[in-house]
């Protein structure tokens, strides 16, 4: 039994060290994080200090940042250290060795690539971040079209943005192709057969590393409209005035997931299971969000 104990020790202890610098997951970190139950060792047993690192969307920054404050009455030893940043950023971060405990993606695409689980075609390096039984489908978010106050253009729809894209003077903000805030814009501009290349070599299109900086650009009046989340909108004072159809981008989907070289895999999934709880969706739905139908 000792020699056992022993075992288990080095091993947790190898990989709090390891970060997440290798693609493959450990025993440890992937069945605790299943699991999602505390053993008699771990810190949310003990009550030692924990400091769980949370890499997510830029879009979920508000919310994540109250849900935090909630969380603190739930476990009070489990300081949440936040990364927010475009889902590309992330998981370019969390590929090349950054310490993540959960990973909460903008797109399903970012999470995939992480995923040996997900089509080869998407993850296309093999890459093993993913702690299976832990990925879920968390929240659903809309694209919305938001207009700059001090606009000239006559912009109340995706139609009127089509249509003043080919045939007038304006400057519309959008995320880089690498976040999926821009991948969902892309899809809108080929829904309406426009060609993007063109558009930005004629200087109608300016863009964003992350959703952050398509509203800023917004909301300082630099363009004449952007392409946003509608919690982005919100959180901004932005009122939007038409939304993408799913017929238009798909569903936005944002999916979450424990990593397999998360250095507290089961307060991860506690954190993770709290997100699902009507306390945390009610923060959530406040600013547009909504439960994954």
């Amino acid at each position: 039994m000792k020699k056992a104990l022993a075992m288990a020790a080095a091993l947790a202890l190898a990989v709090s060290l390891a970060g997440c610098g290798g693609a493959a997951s450990t025993p440890a970190a992937s069945s605790g994080a299943a699991s999602g139950t505390a053993s008699a060792a771990s810190p949310a047993a003990t009550g030692e200090e924990v400091e769980l690192t949370v890499f997510a969307a830029a879009s979920m920054t508000e919310t994540l940042t109250q849900i935090a404050e909630q969380y603190k009455e739930v476990a009070p030893n489990v300081t949440l250290s936040f990364n927010f940043d475009s889902s590309g950023t992330l998981k370019t971060q969390i590929q090349e060795g950054a310490a993540c405990d959960l990973f909460i993606s903008a797109g399903q695409k970012q999470m995939d690539q992480l995923d040996s689980a997900a089509d080869p075609s998407v993850n296309t390096e093999g890459l093993d971040f993913v702690a299976q039984g832990t990925r879920l489908d968390l929240l659903e978010n809309k694209v919305t079209l938001c207009t700059a106050s001090n606009s000239q253009a006559d912009i109340t729809s995706f139609d009127d943005l089509a249509a003043a894209l080919t045939d007038q003077d304006i400057l519309l903000a959008m995320g880089n192709s690498d976040v999926p805030v821009g991948q969902y814009t892309q899809q809108i501009l080929a829904y309406y057969q426009l060609d993007e290349a063109a558009l930005a070599e004629a200087g109608k299109i300016t863009y964003g590393s992350n959703v952050k900086e398509v509203t800023t650009q917004v909301t300082e009046g630099s363009v004449d409209c952007g392409i946003v989340y509608c919690t982005d909108a919100y959180s901004a004072g932005l009122t939007p005035v038409d939304y993408a159809t799913e017929e238009m981008c798909g569903q936005v989907i944002y999916p979450a997931a424990v990593l397999t070289c998360a250095q507290h895999p089961e307060e991860a999934q506690a954190f993770l299971d709290y997100l699902q709880t009507d306390a945390a969706m009610q923060v959530f739905e406040q600013v547009g969000f909504a439960p994954v139908a």
